[in-house]
């Protein structure tokens, strides 16, 4: 891939980003009810129950605004990530109103094994890319993750 002979993009960056998001978004958690949707929507909760809880507390309110929808909808994605064991709530120590939720030991297991496959969609998508790229790429990524936190309500 020669960076410098390629012609600039049609559209922007930030396009390309949001572009890039939508189509993986559509992918990963497909709408419907089939096995691979469902898994898709179990990994999605867990994994943000586990990065809310490397940040703070996760409650069901945090999910919602952490995965972008109402809390109803956070409120049933947890509730069917608890039935399949990957989460659990209990009330809160500071406040018994209030219910905590965290990854269980088979929900780590379910996010390994999300990562591992995440890890191969990214191998195979840069297969042509240096080594130098996939490490460039990795940490730019990185710090847009980072950022993003930042333009947070």
């Amino acid at each position: 891939m020669d960076d410098e002979a390629s012609p600039p993009p049609a559209t922007g960056p930030g396009q390309v980003l949001f572009e890039f998001v939508r189509h993986w978004s559509r992918r990963w958690n497909a709408p419907g009810d089939g096995p691979a949707a469902q898994r898709g929507r179990l990994v999605l909760v867990t994994e943000a129950v586990r990065s809310l809880g490397g940040r703070g507390v996760a409650t069901v309110n945090a999910v919602a605004r952490e995965i972008g929808i109402d809390q109803s909808g956070a409120s049933r994605l947890v509730k069917d990530a608890v039935g399949a064991g990957y989460l659990e709530m209990r009330p809160s120590a500071a406040d018994a109103r209030r219910r905590e939720v965290s990854v269980t030991a088979a929900g780590l297991d379910l996010l390994r094994d999300a990562h591992r496959w995440q890890e191969a969609v990214f191998d195979h998508l840069t297969a042509q890319w240096t080594a130098r790229q996939r490490a460039e790429f990795h940490r730019a990524m990185l710090r847009l993750l980072e950022r993003s936190h930042t333009l947070e309500p």
